[in-house]
């Protein structure tokens, strides 16, 4: 592609819009030059401008290898369009409320050139026009009023060097002030504008001129920096590791932080606790969930309602008798305990008879009466809580009925003042619950209700802040009991005996039908394997690649990355043909077919991350996925919801099981390489796991035991020490 040296400029009117990318961070065009005959391809990293519109623009030509002759925009100016034919296309292409192609002929036909000037100045006059009466005229003036505005705010970002593609979402918040709002208080867009944080807000601020040392700046650096350590998995910070965090991303100097922090501390504008001697600084909404979750565990543990003239050991020999199943002495404790205690923990790793106990459990209270709710972090894990028992089980977000909010603040039906209809609640897979979604689901347990909490504490924490079930088991104060005798049966695979080598620190043996580590040097080789393997090798054995295998990785970036091999498996499972529709995203393309994935809680739309599905159709803009539950249709500027699901990290994998596990281990993922991100990896495997890469990877995962500890008070309020 050979550029030309000297910028050019380029006037005309928008005939089509070709291509534009969701975020409107770039456009493709036909413009058409003055009175030029036909149309030029112009492409730009700036907002589509409207149909109709005349922009004059800056920039370069441009020779493409494959789409010949472009003009390639550094800047657009949009200027309102005087020609009647312009003016009809402009308004015929719906920017305009109340206006259609039929409608902006009759408009146009009317006040000819004028017509614009019309509707700004003289709106009453539009019902000089056939099928416009007041209330649609006002309704007219209105929208063209809000699409200068609109345009005045794009223009403001756009001649300070900030992209216009912020403007629509900041109009939608702040309507008519919102320059206002930009030159006083930009910070505010951080708080208040989805889609733009604490970045943006300062690159926009920059842009404005505001001193890299102004309090606001200040403030809300601390407050970002606070937010970051929940997406970290903590739920409290050091102040001194904050104000260091804040000094390195706004490159200012800690003592000088060090003085925001505690004069917002002292403001009351930060959460603290002082523990030690350490002061810990919380975001409002985790030091809320944090205290909630031990407050509420304390008083279910002793509110549960009373089991009355009962011998605990009799019904569990009973139980045992009618089913002809031999319990451990584990599993039997753990029967008698939930029938005793408010609250009980039962964790194991795989093949340790959790289902065992859990059905026990259900049997025995559903004896005296107790109405029993199922429940787990997700979809895949309730499905399989349900296939396992028998009964009915659902996401703890369904059983919550949840109805909008956003990640920090959900909105659920269900609360303290509208609880569950339950007397026994049983959550499955609770490692995978954070503090905030724990803090939810407590406030909407009844008192008296019983709550067994299972899960397998060795796994891998919480995506989101906390480690909720570890600080449980850790305060020593909650009923637990843990299972650890393996049942082992004929012919039992190597994915259960390996899985408690790796948690205990030894290889894996290998070698087997079940359980293959295939070596191999060199990422990209890695990655064209696991390609190989999920195209040709597994599809030919006959299974389901789409359905019952699912490619892990530790990591996100790298050759075997997940955002690579998402790549690499889309493009040979799911390549382009002709008519099946697709959608170019910012960073990935989708196409019909296309197994992906829901990335962050959709409280309105009710899919929440970590849910899969499949892409049924794409059309107008709108893409429609079939998840398990439901049909969820995503529009334009929701794409950035979903990605690709053929490759996956371990973190999103938990709470399901696949029949077949593939997983890279390659030296590029040392960082991330341990233990219990391997065992929680293994252990989503029912039929086979196949581990590629090189040894020395694999014994890096084993004998890494570096478990971060999260920074948490839970464990500490549960037991009731002084936090001063």
């Amino acid at each position: 592609m050979g550029v030309a040296a000297v910028e050019n400029k380029l006037e005309g009117t928008v005939e089509n819009i070709t291509f534009q990318a969701p975020d409107g961070s770039f456009t493709v065009f036909r413009l058409k030059p003055g009175n030029e005959v036909g149309s030029v391809a112009v492409t730009g990293n700036f907002p589509p401008p409207l149909v109709g519109e005349q922009v004059s623009l800056t920039g370069d030509w441009v020779e493409h290898a494959r789409y010949g002759r472009q003009f390639k925009a550094a800047s657009c100016r949009r200027i309102a369009p005087t020609s009647e034919k312009g003016i009809e296309r402009f308004l015929a292409s719906g920017a305009i409320k109340g206006i259609g192609p039929a409608m902006a002929a009759r408009l146009v036909n009317h006040f000819g050139a004028r017509t614009l000037e019309v509707i700004e100045l003289f709106p009453h006059r539009l019902a000089e026009v056939e099928g416009i009466g007041s209330k649609k005229a006002e309704q007219i003036r209105q929208s063209f009023a809000e699409q200068a505005e609109l345009k005045e705010v794009m223009l403001y970002l756009e001649m300070r060097g900030v992209t216009g593609a912020y403007a629509a979402r900041i109009f939608a918040c702040y309507g008519s002030d919102s320059i206002a709002v930009l030159e006083a208080e930009p910070y505010r867009l951080a708080e208040e504008v989805k889609g733009i944080g604490f970045r943006i807000a300062d690159q926009i601020a920059m842009a404005i001129g505001f001193d890299k040392r102004q309090p606001a700046r200040l403030a809300a650096g601390v407050q970002f920096a606070l937010l970051m350590t929940g997406q970290a998995g903590h739920c409290c910070v050091p102040a001194e590791t904050l104000t260091a965090e804040t000094a390195k991303l706004l490159t200012i100097d800690a003592a000088e932080i060090a003085g925001v922090v505690s004069e917002q501390i002292r403001l009351g504008k930060l959460y603290t606790e002082d523990f030690h001697g350490m002061t810990l600084v919380y975001p409002r909404y985790l030091f809320r969930a944090e205290k909630q979750v031990a407050e509420r565990l304390l008083t279910l543990k002793d509110k549960a309602k009373p089991i009355s003239g009962v011998d605990s050991e009799t019904l569990v020999n009973d139980w045992e008798a009618l089913t002809g199943v031999p319990l451990a002495a584990a599993q039997r404790e753990a029967l008698a305990a939930a029938l005793n205690h408010g609250v009980l923990v039962l964790t194991g790793g795989p093949g340790t008879g959790k289902t065992t106990t859990v059905k026990g459990i259900l049997a025995l209270l559903e004896q005296h009466g107790f109405k029993i709710v199922l429940g787990a972090p997700t979809g895949r894990a309730a499905k399989r809580l349900a296939e396992t028992t028998g009964r009915e089980a659902s996401t703890i977000h369904r059983l919550l009925e949840a109805g909008g909010g956003v990640e920090e603040e959900p909105m659920f039906a269900r609360d303290e003042l509208n609880p569950l209809d339950a007397d026994v609640v049983i959550v499955d897979e609770t490692s995978m619950m954070d503090m905030l979604l724990m803090s939810c689901f407590l406030q909407a347990v009844p008192d008296g209700c019983r709550v067994v909490l299972v899960g397998d504490v060795d796994q891998l924490p919480a995506v989101g802040p906390g480690s909720v079930l570890k600080d449980i088991i850790r305060s020593g104060v909650i009923p637990v009991v843990r299972l650890t005798e393996v049942f082992r049966q004929t012919g039992e695979s190597m994915i259960v005996l390996n899985a408690h080598r790796i948690n205990h620190g030894r290889l894996p043996e290998y070698g087997t039908r079940d359980f293959q580590f295939r070596e191999i040097e060199g990422s990209e080789a890695a990655a064209q394997a696991i390609v190989e393997l999920c195209q040709h090798e597994l599809a030919q054995e006959g299974f389901d690649i789409w359905r019952d295998v699912q490619v892990l990785s530790p990591m996100h970036r790298q050759p075997c990355g997940v955002e690579n091999l998402n790549r690499l498996l889309q493009a040979a499972l799911n390549p382009p043909v002709d008519g099946k529709d697709y959608l170019q995203s910012v960073n990935q393309v989708l196409r019909e077919g296309d197994k992906v994935m829901q990335i962050r809680n959709n409280y309105i739309k009710r899919v929440f991350n970590g849910d899969i599905g499949y892409i049924l159709a794409i059309a107008d803009g709108k893409v429609m996925v079939r998840y398990p539950e439901d049909d969820v249709v995503y529009e334009k500027g929701e794409y950035d919801e979903l990605t690709l699901a053929y490759a996956m990290s371990v973190h999103k994998s938990q709470g399901s099981e696949y029949p077949v596990v593939v997983m890279p281990l390659t030296p590029g993922h040392h960082i991330m390489l341990q233990r219990n991100l391997l065992y929680t990896a293994v252990t989503r495997a029912k039929e086979r796991v196949i581990l590629l890469g090189t040894r020395a990877a694999l014994n890096t995962a084993v004998l890494s035991d570096r478990t971060r500890r999260r920074y948490s008070l839970l464990a500490e309020r549960l037991r009731g020490e002084s936090l001063w």
